[in-house]
């Protein structure tokens, strides 16, 4: 593997694009455990797939939005690294797949040549920060939360904190009441309030998906605005630090919360409030970049079938507050577009509307500020790309993760499916193209990047196993998720699992008996009234297994008999240290402290130099066949197995050396004196650690 030269200005992020290289030498020279790289790796959007010796790249895009100039760069990318197919993600991200890894380092200097980020896409982070997508256009917004969303994203981004928590931590921003950030399901979720004035927030926490959903707890009914960044500071801290670690299904800040309750989580924050640098922190809304929309004479436009045009107006014209403009949805099957045509969007938007789209949360494009005069000729040449499907975000566009397609999770196929699913609803189900009440989401898995368990029609990939053992694909049929807005939502129940070819039918049979029995309710209404059990018994038949054809045992969009190949999940990047490694990484934690206080940045260097004496701890922990789980264990464990039985000499307990962090204001002063503390500690434990092999 021959070094590159990054041509990257900004010296932040070339350090960290050849740290990534130097690390790929290092783990092809098996200098690096392949569990440990792959967390270093998967903290810059680098994840495994499906198919060996590949991986999948994922580009962080702050609630969406992405210039004209990004999209080209993206696609250049796409099409030298990888298949030229571009996939929007239900976190508003755009991934590319099989891509060497050998030259991740050299896609993402090209990435950032356009300010696209590969870092904290993927792994145990601080995820993308996402975002109505009709923020800053949202005819009942209070304020456009797009500024504060950036100035999350860019205050936590390499952020030492949130580096290598226990899992993911997710945030949500929503433009109004509405909720169409889809706070309750956050780790911290935002509705944009103004009370006397002031700008702020309703503040959600500890929502999430996966196979235990959590409705997130409201934690401020109103907090100011420039309140939300230090409240974040100290959620992460106390997240990183009692947060489980042992455990990938526990290792949620909804399972902590759960465990401890909302009013310790409460106690824990308020002593964290020390060690935050800000009370406030102000974002500079002021400087955020003002809509630029280009100046054009309207083209002449014939549009042969007006019919179609009307039809498409009605379902993909978005209101937009500012006077004489609209937004167009573009419904985007299963998220998925190819470069050709991601490139003429982008000269199309940068000529005719403000060199902007947003990737949104059901896997769409919108195009903001069209001025309402171009309408006609938007539709032409939209047409002509294939974008004019009518729908958006209606029943029929259903929202699919790419399952068994590329994903080492995937238990049965989420696209196959959906494509199935949203041909009965065209063929069979005309008038559903235009219903914005049924929302139908599919995932590949249990961990729901499809967002199943929160869709009034949710489909999860299982498998079913027959009385002669045989194994077919198989869906979970959720129903009733529904978002009453403000906040509040609930999660969909389990009602029955079919083998996967019956899909389609379980569908028909949900609508026509909505159709007959609805009477002009919301389906989440008529679902409440009707129940879970109304449900299963209805389609109780299509669950039998015992009858089963040999088409039953291939799934949709496959043409081999299926083969349940479930691969080691990455979204977590569970880690199993070498003993070694900890301690050389303690040695760099050191470092990347150092640096920070030479930078002046006080409370960076403190919370490295934390996980530099937490990781030592743990890495003797770990010589001893002891269990490492939260830092708090460790940090307790240590004193316990260390310092008690008098094997290692302090001044003081562990525990009163370490939490210091949070006893103190982030200052220079002690900022020095901890480093100096950190340090005494690690040589400390480097000649134990010395003394121990040579005895061994």
């Amino acid at each position: 593997m021959q070094s590159f030269r990054s041509e990257i200005e900004n010296p932040i992020v070339q350090k960290d694009i050849l740290d990534l290289e130097a690390k790929i030498h290092l783990f092809k020279e098996g200098k690096i455990d392949e569990e440990k790289f792959r967390s270093l790796r998967l903290a810059r959007g680098i994840y495994g797939q499906r198919q060996e010796g590949v991986q999948m790249i994922r580009m962080k895009l702050p609630y969406g939005k992405v210039s004209s100039k990004q999209l080209r760069r993206i696609c250049e990318v796409s099409d030298e690294y990888s298949t030229g197919r571009l996939h929007i993600t239900t976190r508003q991200d755009i991934q590319i797949h099989y891509v060497d890894i050998s030259r991740t380092p050299q896609l993402w200097s090209e990435l950032e040549k356009d300010e696209v980020t590969i870092r904290e896409a993927c792994g145990n982070t601080v995820r993308n920060v996402t975002a109505s997508e009709t923020a800053g256009i949202d005819p009942n917004e209070p304020f456009d939360v797009s500024p504060y969303a950036h100035g999350l994203f860019q205050y936590f981004l390499r952020n030492p904190i949130g580096q290598e928590m226990g899992r993911k931590f997710k945030v949500s921003f929503s433009a109004s009441d509405a909720d169409t950030g889809l706070s309750y399901m956050h780790d911290l979720g935002f509705i944009a309030k103004i009370e006397n004035e002031v700008l702020g927030f309703k503040v959600m926490l500890g929502g999430g998906l996966g196979s235990q959903p959590r409705h997130a707890d409201e934690l401020f009914s109103f907090l100011p605005a420039n309140q939300i960044i230090p409240l974040m500071e100290a959620v992460v801290r106390v997240f990183d630090r009692f947060g489980e670690r042992k455990s990938r299904a526990k290792a949620r800040l909804k399972f902590l919360i759960k465990d401890i309750g909302l009013e310790a989580f409460k106690a824990l924050l308020a002593q964290e409030k020390t060690a935050v640098p800000f009370d406030t922190f102000e974002i500079d809304v002021a400087n955020y970049p003002k809509v630029q929309i280009a100046k054009t004479t309207v083209p002449e436009v014939q549009i042969a079938d007006q019919k179609a045009f009307q039809r498409w107006k009605s379902t993909n014209i978005v209101s937009q507050k500012q006077k004489g403009y609209v937004a167009i949805g573009i419904k985007v099957l299963l998220g998925d577009f190819y470069t050709d045509k991601a490139r003429a969007l982008a000269d199309l938007v940068e000529k005719y509307a403000a060199s902007e789209l947003r990737f949104s949360l059901r896997q769409n494009i919108l195009i903001p500020f069209v001025a309402e005069d171009l309408i006609p000729f938007f539709y032409t040449q939209l047409q002509q790309l294939g974008f004019t499907e009518e729908g958006y975000n209606k029943a029929v566009d259903i929202t699919a993760c790419p399952g068994t397609d590329t994903c080492n999770l995937g238990i049965s196929s989420s696209t196959g499916i959906a494509e199935e699913l949203e041909r009965v609803i065209k063929t069979e189900y005309p008038d559903y193209i235009y219903n914005k009440d049924v929302v139908i989401k599919i995932s590949g898995c249990m961990n729901a990047c499809g967002q199943h368990n929160m869709a009034d029609i949710g489909f999860q990939g299982m498998s079913v196993r027959t009385k002669n053992k045989l194994v077919a694909p198989a869906l979970q049929v959720l129903l009733g998720g529904a978002n009453f807005g403000n906040g509040t939502g609930r999660f969909a129940d389990k009602v029955i699992k079919v083998p996967s070819k019956r899909g389609p039918e379980a569908l028909r049979l949900i609508l026509n008996d909505f159709d007959a029995h609805g009477n002009g309710r919301s389906f989440a209404a008529y679902y409440e009234q009707k129940g879970q059990m109304y449900f299963y018994d209805y389609l109780k038949p299509l669950s039998d297994v015992d009858n089963l054809t040999a088409d039953d045992f291939i799934d949709w969009g496959n043409t081999e008999k299926y083969e349940q190949a479930i691969g080691v999940g990455e979204c977590a990047g569970v880690v199993i240290d070498l003993i070694a490694t900890l301690l050389l990484e303690s040695e760099e934690k050191i470092q990347n402290a150092q640096q920070a206080l030479d930078q002046e940045k006080w409370a960076a260097g403190i919370y490295h130099t934390y996980s530099a004496m937490v990781n030592a701890a743990k890495a003797l922990l770990i010589a001893e066949n002891l269990k490492t789980n939260t830092h708090a264990g460790i940090i307790a464990d240590f004193d316990a197995t260390f310092v008690a039985s008098g094997k290692i000499r302090l001044q003081t307990s562990f525990e009163s050396l370490v939490y210091q962090l949070n006893k103190n204001k982030p200052t220079a002063h002690f900022a020095y004196q901890y480093l100096e503390a950190a340090k005494a500690f690690l040589d400390t434990v480097g000649e134990y650690r010395t003394k121990e092999l040579v005895e061994a």
